[in-house]
């Protein structure tokens, strides 16, 4: 294992999707800590409406290449973290966030007020957004994880391509229609070198104040006009 730990820059130029595995177990300490920053993601309005079930025994990582089709991820990987988005968590009571923010200065009384009204949440419900909204609260978790694998020395690949009644059923929650799986990332060490695939220049997906349309060029940019 090594102690040396990168960069956040250094983790995200060294993450790579890892599909392959070898079968040295990941240290429950560096578990911990990956899941501890996990949780640490931000959401919208502290709402923390996403969880993680982690899976780490042979038969539910076996449960879990089966509804992924037979890929090979979860069943060789030690560790498959199962991100799952709670769209509906928002109607529950959240006492407790707003009492933590308060007691560390981070909100005020109007900023709780307004927490306490669930007003963009009642507007995401009309407009039939509150699925998405979760899913998007628990891809960014998802996200802090891959990194601080990187970080840690330890491999990862966010998978797809898995069929959510089946993710359900194998982490229990086959009868849970108000719960949506947002994504499923492994997490282990790599049995062998992965090669960087690739990425365009920044100026083809970057640009600035406004995206390009109509009759112009992809490539270019607000400050090429």
């Amino acid at each position: 294992m090594n102690s040396q730990r990168l960069s956040v820059p250094d983790a995200i130029r060294a993450r790579r999707t890892v599909r392959h595995y070898r079968p040295d177990p990941v240290p429950a300490a560096l578990l911990e800590e990956l899941l501890e920053l996990a949780v640490e993601a931000p959401s919208a309005w502290n709402m923390q409406d996403r969880s993680i079930v982690v899976v780490t025994g042979e038969t539910g990582r076996e449960g879990l290449s089966w509804a992924a089709g037979g890929q090979p991820q979860p069943a060789e990987a030690p560790v498959c973290l199962v991100f799952v988005a709670e769209p509906e968590a928002w109607r529950e009571d959240h006492a407790d966030v707003a009492e933590r923010a308060a007691d560390a200065g981070a909100w005020n009384a109007e900023f709780a007020a307004m927490f306490d009204s669930r007003a963009e949440f009642h507007h995401l419900a009309e407009r039939g957004l509150l699925r998405e909204n979760a899913v998007k609260n628990a891809m960014i978790s998802a996200t802090y994880v891959m990194l601080a694998a990187a970080s840690m020395g330890l491999a990862s690949a966010p998978m797809n391509g898995w069929d959510p009644a089946k993710v359900k059923k194998v982490v229990g929650l086959g009868d849970r229609d108000d719960l949506a799986i947002a994504v499923l990332v492994t997490i282990g060490y790599p049995a062998g070198p992965v090669p960087h695939p690739g990425r365009r220049p920044v100026a083809r997906n970057v640009f600035f104040e406004q995206y390009p349309n109509g009759g112009g060029s992809r490539m270019t940019r607000a400050t090429d006009r």
